[in-house]
């Protein structure tokens, strides 16, 4: 990843801004679920993320990102993220993990999640639980952006209801969180582990993208010979979960979720705050 040189706030406009960015980064990853069917190929669930992008008449922040091809990432199986969709073609059971973006007006928009080929029932219950318990450690890292004090209680929380909730699961530290805003990936970094920085504080205008990776197995990881698809190291299955997340005076606003995380910070009591004038 490459960070800029500071920490950026957003005025109340901006994080309006901010949500329209969200929204088509959520729709842009709607339409890669949609795709993502049994027979398709990775490149073909790319085209239609690339579709609604483009029918927005916006920008994809990941195609071109460093040189990366596409609009989306695709990790199968193994892979824990930075797949390159190609020729792939999907089968019934792959655990997939898809991350996607998008630019709306100079703002961006970042967001992942891990879905079963052919639904859950074509799946393992490993699988299933794996998904799970990464979708369930990403709405407790959000949480604790909600109601903590500094950036380090996000990657604190993740990484202790990891060790008690799964602690037979991997937690991947090679790949962490981030600002975001006028760029993709902006300070702070957002560690998805306990660590001895206390980082900085949790400020209004603060946007984070939240990201933990699980495996099933070792959290040891390798990257492959086209330098962008990351594997684990014991060949076990792995899962991407991240929102993009707002922090402002009323409280916080899951950027990419449709309900503003409504439904998923409800069992930690907290009501999530669309900014004003969204």
């Amino acid at each position: 990843m490459i960070f800029g040189p500071r920490i950026e706030l957003k005025s109340p406009e901006q994080l309006v801004t901010m949500r329209r960015a969200g929204l088509l980064t959520s729709a842009v990853l709607k339409a890669a679920r949609e795709a993502a069917v049994p027979g398709a190929t990775t490149a073909e669930v790319d085209a239609a993320a690339e579709a609604v992008i483009t029918e927005a008449g916006a920008q994809s922040n990941f195609k071109g990102y460093q040189g990366f091809p596409a609009v989306v990432c695709i990790s199968v199986n193994e892979e824990i993220v930075h797949g390159i969709p190609g020729d792939k073609v999907l089968k019934a059971g792959d655990l997939v993990s898809i991350d996607g973006g998008a630019i709306v007006d100079g703002f961006h928009g970042d967001s992942a999640f891990t879905m079963i080929v052919g639904g859950d029932s074509a799946g393992s219950s490993a699988d299933i639980a794996l998904s799970r318990a990464t979708e369930k450690a990403m709405w407790v890292g959000i949480a604790a952006f909600a109601a903590g004090n500094k950036v380090s209680d996000i990657g604190d929380a993740i990484d202790d209801h990891v060790s008690s909730e799964a602690p037979e699961l991997g937690l991947v530290e090679e790949f962490t969180g981030h600002g975001i805003g006028t760029a993709m990936h902006m300070p702070p970094e957002v560690l998805n582990y306990r660590a001895k920085s206390n980082g900085p504080k949790i400020k209004s205008g603060m946007c984070l993208a939240i990201e933990p990776m699980l495996t099933a197995g070792s959290s040891e990881t390798i990257t492959l010979a086209d330098d962008w698809t990351v594997v684990t190291e014991d060949g076990s299955r792995a899962s991407h979960w991240e929102h993009s997340v707002a922090k402002h005076d009323g409280g916080v606003w899951v950027l990419t979720a449709e309900d503003g995380g409504v439904a998923g910070l409800a069992p930690f009591g907290i009501t999530p705050v669309p900014p004003a004038g969204s």
